[in-house]
């Protein structure tokens, strides 16, 4: 079920609640290999659950990372995510690592990470510059050069992360936009916060996209990113059909 909560004066309203089964299902029956829509529909047909034979906790030998798709690359719309609905599907990425997984999903969506270090181009909001850092310390590690907007190289410097100045679009010459189009960024992390950054780092996304530069613009995001690369780092990735990944999952004892 999909509840949609509303908070006010500290009361809780639920707005609506509604079945939704045309994207969860698939994924988790892809991850599992128990394809839950068809027995679904035999038990509505009168079957029983206890003739099938399904474990309890059905086994994943691995990680399955679901990605959602956007259509940001043909609709002149920001990237930035708010609460209405933008995707246009989902993707799946699975290994046996979280950061392959990961890094497989974000191929699939459209948004491959960098496969070799380079300029990473970071500009994040006040509440979001602590957790950033000691990312941004593995990206440094990683062989990343990590530029930054005024704010951000302050605090980074401060704590002694290694960052050079970048001008933001709007504020001088080369500024990040100007990065992007060069092509000289490897990786766009911004986390904008208020009105008055709206158009400068809209400029941005839009250049990140037009010339298909990485972006991520949550923190979650960031971290789970720099996970993937230290994967891809480590050892090539490798895929897979699907039928050769049910197999493997019928494969594993108890399945």
């Amino acid at each position: 079920m999909n509840v949609q909560y509303a908070i006010k004066a500290g009361t809780v309203y639920v707005l609506e609640v509604n079945p939704r089964a045309s994207r969860t299902v698939p994924f988790v029956s892809k991850a599992t290999g128990v394809p839950l829509a068809r027995i679904a529909a035999r038990l509505m047909a009168g079957e029983k659950l206890a003739d099938f034979d399904i474990p309890e906790e059905p086994p994943v030998p691995g990680v399955a990372v679901k990605e959602a798709a956007f259509p940001f690359n043909r609709f002149d719309v920001d990237i930035l995510l708010g609460p209405e609905m933008r995707s246009t599907g989902e993707v799946m990425g699975f290994d046996d690592s979280f950061g392959m997984a990961f890094a497989k999903a974000q191929v699939s969506a459209g948004n491959a990470l960098p496969q070799e270090p380079g300029n990473l181009i970071v500009t994040v909001n006040d509440s979001d510059k602590a957790t950033v850092t000691p990312i941004l310390r593995r990206f440094h590690d990683l062989g990343f050069r990590i530029l930054a907007t005024r704010g951000t190289q302050r605090y980074l410097s401060r704590l002694g992360l290694p960052a050079e100045f970048v001008y933001k679009f709007g504020e001088g010459r080369p500024n990040i936009v100007d990065h992007i189009v060069s092509g000289d960024v490897r990786l766009l992390i911004n986390t904008p916060l208020g009105k008055a950054s709206q158009f400068d780092d809209y400029q941005m996304r839009r250049a990140a996209i037009m010339y298909k530069t990485p972006y991520l613009t949550t923190m979650s995001a960031t971290s789970a990113a720099c996970d993937a690369l230290i994967a891809l780092k480590s050892r090539a990735h490798s895929v897979r059909s699907l039928q050769e990944r049910i197999a493997s999952v019928a494969a594993v004892p108890g399945a």
